[in-house]
């Protein structure tokens, strides 16, 4: 079976609330749509994100690009993956460039476990299981997040993140209170500085927030700087957790190489597709690290099934308003789609109204 066409779609993702950050608001997912095409028939369906609208035209292109390489390979996505890196090895695989070869490693896994008639889980040898899920959300004051702890407990999950990073630490003391309060002892609740903070002040927050009963500190500081959040995660008891941005296995092994968390959770993304995520669960493993998701539910949901260190799934929804299967939420669990590849079907409607 061979793959005959790559098919790129910019769209602007309806969400059914902004994303605020420290950085900024996303108001709508800016995403590529990719459809893989075979000589079989066989197709494969996913998608590459960026948060910024002005960079989705330099995604598609990107994407598009990458997929020119892969016309009349077969679909055998560890060989395209390993074809990718040769092609691409003097410019390197970060940035757009990374973000594009996850994207297009996920549509063309996807097709090869549709071509089998099996979810991925199933097709990697796993079992489709439940998933201990959470719902992730933006920066809200303490006024604001009690009615998103009421929304999250109504929808059955069984965690909340939600974004932190005000301008003073008592606003952000604040909203956690506010959050456990309403949430009770039973959920769990997450924060996010989104890399927000100097190394100073980050240890500073993360000190007086280590008797506040969270399940983590998320990127308290810059991304890369992994000795930075080593002292933190050496400081205190708390948590820390990341991974998001990584970009490639190799990154996720400095990083556990400088003991720079206590959690990781790589982005199905930006560790390069099922292929770069399926060699993070195994160094995972060997670290003994709990291993979560960050966005891309419905990839995430298939690969943390077969994760051995499998912690929790991050529900933020990004395509959920293009896509025809809805998200199954049941005894704070996500029930992955027992559906061929990884359960993505557009909604052709939404995806011509949301194009860009």
């Amino acid at each position: 079976m061979k793959i005959t066409s790559i098919r790129t779609t910019p769209v602007l993702a309806p969400l059914t609330r902004p994303v605020r950050t420290a950085s900024g608001t996303i108001d709508r997912f800016p995403l590529v749509l990719i459809d893989v095409d075979t000589d079989a028939g066989v197709q494969g369906h996913a998608y590459a994100q960026v948060y910024l609208p002005e960079l989705l035209a330099a995604l598609e292109q990107t994407v598009a690009s990458l997929a020119s390489m892969t016309i009349g390979l077969p679909l055998a996505p560890r060989d395209v993956h390993a074809h990718l890196l040769r092609r691409c090895r003097l410019f390197g695989m970060k940035g757009l460039l990374g973000a594009a070869l996850g994207g297009l490693d996920m549509a063309l896994w996807d097709a090869w476990a549709r071509a089998r008639g099996q979810p991925l889980a199933r097709a990697l040898g796993a079992e489709l299981r439940p998933l201990r899920a959470y719902y992730s959300v933006g920066l809200y004051s303490a006024a604001e997040v009690v009615a998103i702890a009421e929304e999250t407990l109504a929808a059955g999950f069984a965690g909340l993140k939600i974004k932190a990073g005000f301008a003073t630490f008592a606003e952000d003391l604040a909203a956690v209170r506010a959050a456990k309060r309403a949430l009770g002892n039973a959920t769990a609740l997450m924060i996010d500085y989104n890399q927000s903070q100097t190394l100073p002040e980050a240890m500073a927050r993360c000190k007086a927030l280590d008797g506040e009963g969270l399940e983590w500190i998320e990127e308290p500081v810059l991304a890369d700087d992994l000795a930075g959040c080593a002292r933190i995660a050496q400081a205190i008891a708390t948590p820390i957790q990341i991974g998001e941005n990584f970009h490639g296995p190799s990154e996720m092994r400095a990083a556990i190489e400088a003991c720079a968390s206590d959690l990781v959770m790589p982005d199905a993304q930006f560790i390069h597709g099922v292929t770069g995520w399926l060699e993070a669960s195994a160094l995972a493993q060997a670290a003994g690290l709990p291993m979560s998701s960050h966005t891309f539910v419905e990839a995430s949901a298939q690969l943390l099934c077969g994760a051995p260190t499998a912690h929790w799934i991050e529900v933020l929804d990004a395509a959920g308003g293009l896509r025809q299967a809805p998200l199954q939420i049941k005894g704070g669990m996500l029930l992955p789609w027992d559906s061929p590849g990884i359960g993505l079907a557009w909604r052709e409607d939404m995806v011509a109204r949301h194009r860009v």
